[in-house]
C-alpha cells in the first residue's frame, strides 16, 4: 500500500468553506470537510469506528428537532397520509440550478413512507426525480435509487433543497447518460418535519425503497428495474435497503446494489484510544450529529455524558448547521476524534447497536462495493469487513479497492466498474469477482 500524501496546514488545506462552495461541501458528505492532521491515522480510524457506534435511535422516543424548518411549505404535508407507503404525494419543478446536467427534467417530490424507527407510523419524505433526455426506451428507463452521503441533520441540508456537490452531480449525470432515471431521497426527517435518524439503517432503507416505489408507480416512462446506489452514509443505506426489500417492498424489482465508501457500524464495544492533541479533524463533526441522534433516543441522557466539555458548546450548532459549516466550526474549536467524546460515552453503546446493524442473511441481489485505498472517513478495513460479512451470509459481492484514492475520489472512479456491473446484472449476469477476492 502506498504511503499517504502529506497535507499542508493552512486555510486552503484545512478550511472546508475556503475549499468549496457551501452547496458543494454540504453534499460531499463525509469527504467534504478537509482535515488538518498531525497524529496517528490508525488511532483516528479506530476512534472513527468507535464514535460512529453512537448513532443509535430508539423507536420509543418521538423527538421534534427545534431546528426543523427553513425550507418551503412543499416539505410539509398537512393532509392525512395514505395507508400505502411509496405513494407520490406531490411534485414540483426543481429550480434550474438544482437540475443535473444531462437531465431532460428535474422535479422535487414528496412521497409517503414508514417511520423506520417504530416500523409502523406513516410519514412524508422528500426527494428529487431526474429523467434522462430524449424519449424512453420500450418498457421505460431503469431507475437508479440514489442515497446520498452525510450532509447534516437540519432540513435545509436536504439535497433537494440545498443542491449537491460537483462530485455527486458528475456521478449522477453519468448514470443519466447511460439511460437511467435517478430518484434521490433526502431521507426521513431531512427536509420534512421530525428528526433525521442519522445512520439508522432501517429508516434510511425505507426512504430509499419508497422513493423508488413512488416514481415507478406513477410514471409510465419508468421501468420497474431498480438499481440501489449510494455513497458513504448512503452506501450503508442501500445495502440495508437491498436486504429489507424482499420483505418491505416485494413489489420492487431490485436488480443490483452499488455502494461506495459504505459506512458500517458493528454491534461490539470498540477499543478506546487517545489521539494527538495537535490534531484537528473536521470529520469529528460526525460525533455531534450522532450525539443528537442518541439524545433523541433517550431524552434523559445528559449531553455531557456523550460529549466532552470541549465539544458541548457546538452541540446546538449541529442542530442547524450543515456538514460544511459545522466542519469549519469543529476546526475552529480544535476538535478531533480524541477530544470530542466524553469518557462515559462508550458505556452507553452496548444495548443500542441494533438499529445501525445490517441484515445478517443472504441478500438476494448482487452487490458492488467500491473502496478508496486512502479513505480516512470510513476505514477501508471496515468496508472490507462489511463485504466479508455479506459474503459469509451468502450474498454475492464484487468488492474493488481503488489505489491512491480517498473517500470521495473513489466515487467517480468506480463508475468504470460499477456501470458494467449493473449492465451485467440487468441481463442476469454474475459479479466479475468472487466473494473474498477483492479487486
Amino acid at each position: 500500500m502506498k504511503s499517504k500524501p502529506t497535507r499542508k496546514v493552512g486555510r486552503a488545506a484545512c478550511d472546508p468553506v475556503a475549499a468549496e462552495t457551501p452547496a458543494s461541501a454540504a453534499s460531499n458528505g463525509a469527504g467534504a470537510a478537509r482535515r488538518c492532521r498531525g497524529g496517528d491515522q490508525q488511532v483516528k480510524r479506530r476512534l472513527l469506528g468507535m464514535t460512529m457506534a453512537l448513532a443509535v435511535i430508539s423507536p420509543s422516543i418521538a423527538w421534534a428537532d427545534p431546528s426543523d424548518g427553513r425550507v418551503s411549505s412543499f416539505y410539509t404535508w398537512a393532509n392525512p397520509l395514505p395507508a400505502r407507503a411509496g405513494a407520490l404525494l406531490r411534485a414540483e419543478p426543481l429550480e434550474p440550478a438544482l437540475i443535473l446536467p444531462g437531465a431532460g427534467s428535474g422535479q422535487r417530490i414528496l412521497y409517503s413512507s414508514t417511520d423506520g424507527l417504530d416500523g409502523k407510523t406513516a410519514l412524508a419524505v422528500s426527494g428529487a426525480l431526474f429523467l434522462p433526455e430524449g424519449q424512453p426506451p420500450e418498457g421505460g428507463w431503469p431507475v437508479v435509487a440514489w442515497a446520498h452521503g452525510t450532509v447534516g441533520v437540519a432540513d435545509i441540508c436536504a439535497p433537494s433543497w440545498a443542491g449537491r456537490s460537483w462530485r455527486d452531480v458528475s456521478y449522477l449525470s453519468a448514470w443519466l447518460r447511460q439511460g437511467f432515471a435517478v430518484v434521490a431521497t433526502d431521507y426521513q426527517g431531512l427536509g420534512t418535519p421530525g428528526p433525521h435518524p442519522y445512520l439508522a439503517t432501517r429508516p434510511e432503507a425505507y426512504s430509499v425503497l419508497d422513493a423508488a416505489r413512488a416514481v415507478v408507480r406513477e410514471r409510465r416512462e419508468l421501468a420497474n428495474k431498480i438499481v440501489l446506489v449510494g455513497q458513504s452514509q448512503g452506501g450503508g443505506a442501500v445495502i440495508a435497503a437491498a436486504g429489507l426489500a424482499p420483505e418491505y417492498a416485494p413489489d420492487l424489482n431490485v436488480v443490483a446494489t452499488v455502494a461506495t465508501g459504505a459506512a458500517a457500524v458493528y454491534p461490539r464495544a470498540p477499543q478506546a484510544s487517545g489521539a494527538s492533541s495537535a490534531e484537528v479533524d473536521a470529520t469529528s463533526a460526525y460525533a455531534l450529529y450522532l450525539a443528537l441522534s442518541f439524545m433523541a433516543a433517550d431524552r434523559s441522557v445528559p449531553a455531557d455524558q456523550l460529549l466532552s466539555s470541549k465539544a458541548l458548546p457546538l452541540l446546538a450548532l449541529a442542530n442547524s448547521r450543515c456538514m460544511d459549516a459545522l466542519g469549519g466550526d469543529v476546526l475552529s474549536a480544535g476538535l478531533n476524534w480524541g477530544n470530542v467524546l466524553a469518557p462515559t460515552a462508550l458505556g452507553m453503546l452496548a444495548q443500542r447497536m441494533d438499529l445501525v446493524a445490517f441484515p445478517r442473511y443472504a441478500i438476494p441481489t448482487p452487490i458492488f462495493m467500491g473502496t478508496g485505498e486512502l479513505d480516512i472517513d470510513v476505514e477501508p478495513a471496515r468496508q472490507g469487513e462489511l463485504a466479508a460479512q455479506l459474503c459469509k451470509a451468502g450474498s454475492r459481492v464484487e468488492h474493488r479497492v481503488y489505489e491512491g484514492l480517498d473517500h470521495s475520489g473513489a466515487v467517480n472512479a468506480s463508475l468504470a466498474h460499477s456501470i458494467p456491473f449493473v449492465r451485467r446484472m440487468i441481463v442476469g449476469g454474475a459479479p466479475a469477482a468472487a466473494c473474498g477476492q477483492d479487486s
